[in-house]
């Protein structure tokens, strides 16, 4: 790999005024030779004003005309990744980049080529049942049937990949249905997928969750269509 980093996480950025200085910051401080591929997708507040006045060898930025979907942000940043290893990073804060360490272990160990940061493992008590929680696990449970995974958490944004793996997959997905849909394909191909428990922050509407109902309706028929006709 010769200077290249070992973690190349993708960062893409929607109307987060509020938080992209902090998660970027918190990055920064994770001990991992890193690079950060800031993809704002198209934000209309002063998220592009923020990013610009952030100034590290470590960031790259890429801002697109206008909002184009988080699959397509995730698209766009994983064509500039040149690390070792890919994570995809939400800016709102639910997430926190110090579980990076133990989710990139499986894959410099050559355990696996793939990790997903599960918030939901078996072993661990959910406080609050949500309407978001009942339709993740849901979505999980038809992705287990329908590619005989054992997943316990197939909508989590911490998904990590081994970058020449990850580049060779044709991803189409545009907006949320980037996580079924790499996650069919993976499975398809006969890959398996590790999971480890991240601690996890969630948010609400109110405080800027971007994700609707209707995206677990075609999450689900992104699942579907990937398995029996494509």
């Amino acid at each position: 790999m010769g200077n290249k980093p070992t973690l190349s996480i993708i960062l893409p950025v929607y109307n987060e005024q509020t938080t992209i200085r902090k998660i970027i910051e918190i990055i920064q401080e994770q001990k991992i030779p890193k690079e950060i591929i800031i993809v704002d997708d198209g934000s209309t507040d002063k998220t592009r004003e923020i990013i610009n006045t952030i100034s590290s060898p470590e960031v790259k930025k890429v801002f697109l005309k206008r909002n184009y979907g988080k699959g397509a942000a995730i698209r766009c940043g994983i064509k500039r990744a040149e690390g070792k290893i890919v994570i995809i990073q939400d800016a709102d804060l639910e997430y926190s980049p110090e579980d990076y360490a133990k989710l990139i272990g499986p894959i410099l160990q050559d355990r696996s080529k793939i990790v997903y940061g599960t918030r939901f493992p078996k072993n661990r008590k959910q406080k609050n049942i949500s309407l978001f929680y009942l339709g993740n696990k849901l979505l999980t449970l038809i992705a287990n049937i329908l590619y005989g995974t054992k997943l316990t958490d197939e909508a989590t944004c911490y998904k990590v990949f081994d970058t020449e793996l990850l580049k060779k997959i044709k991803l189409k997905s545009r907006r949320f249905e980037f996580c079924p849909e790499i996650t069919a394909k993976l499975s398809k191909k006969g890959h398996k997928i590790i999971e480890i428990p991240v601690s996890y922050n969630p948010r609400t509407k109110n405080h800027g969750k971007k994700i609707r109902y209707r995206d677990g309706i075609t999450a689900i028929a992104t699942l579907i269509k990937y398995r029996f006709f494509n």
